[in-house]
């Protein structure tokens, strides 16, 4: 049991995939899928159950939460996660949360993708990360895991690092030891209290990719 719970959240870059089910690879190529530019992907990563739900490893899951409670949509539960369709000037906005474990992320992502047709520049996948300041956003078209399973597993199952990822800021306020305690533990009374403004910052951030684009977006929010 601690062996499972370690792994949700790796602080190394090293592959170790001993531990789950290796799924099968696929390479995604723009020219395999017809690119729709007005459909857009967005994936908070997060674990299922109850325990899960405050804790700072789930922010994908909570910002993806608070952009469908502010528009009005409800998440209902499909093939491998809940998803709700939100619509803005044209886009829409599949927003997924997959029911996978982090540690399996990938196999959600690779199956919506494939079902609805959409190109892996439109995919946006929300992310904590322990390297950035609390509620610091990091907009990057491309990059590695970073040591994070979730991403490990996206990138694995896609064969590709090349989709964008918005890692919000979790920081990295834990003692020697406690990583695993720190990143499944809740948010702190000083976090509670920023959480919505940061939130909704994050909610104009995925507005922002599907419209103004990912340079703009990156220009516009980075840092922040």
């Amino acid at each position: 049991m601690i062996k499972w719970i370690s792994n949700l959240f790796s602080s190394t870059k090293t592959d170790d995939t001993t531990d789950c089910i290796k799924p099968e690879v696929h390479e995604h190529k723009k020219n395999n899928i017809k690119s729709v530019s007005n459909k857009f992907l967005i994936v908070g990563l997060g674990n299922i159950g109850a325990e899960y739900v405050n804790t700072r490893h789930n922010v994908g899951f909570k910002i993806v939460d608070f952009l469908a409670r502010k528009e009005g949509v409800n998440f209902e539960t499909v093939k491998l996660g809940s998803l709700a369709e939100y619509r803005f000037k044209g886009r829409t906005f599949l927003l997924l949360k997959p029911n996978t474990y982090m540690n399996l992320s990938g196999k959600a992502v690779q199956y919506w993708m494939d079902k609805e047709n959409i190109p892996l520049e439109n995919i946006l996948v929300i992310t904590d990360d322990l390297n950035l300041s609390f509620g610091t956003i990091r907009i990057k078209p491309k990059g590695s895991d970073g040591g994070h399973n979730g991403l490990k597993n996206i990138n694995l199952v896609l064969n590709t690092q090349n989709y964008t990822r918005f890692r919000f800021g979790i920081s990295d306020e834990f003692k020697k030891g406690k990583q695993v305690d720190y990143v499944l533990g809740d948010w702190d009374d000083a976090e509670k209290t920023a959480l919505p403004e940061r939130l909704e910052l994050a909610s104009e951030i995925i507005k922002s990719f599907g419209t103004a684009g990912l340079e703009n977006t990156m220009t516009t929010f980075n840092g922040k």
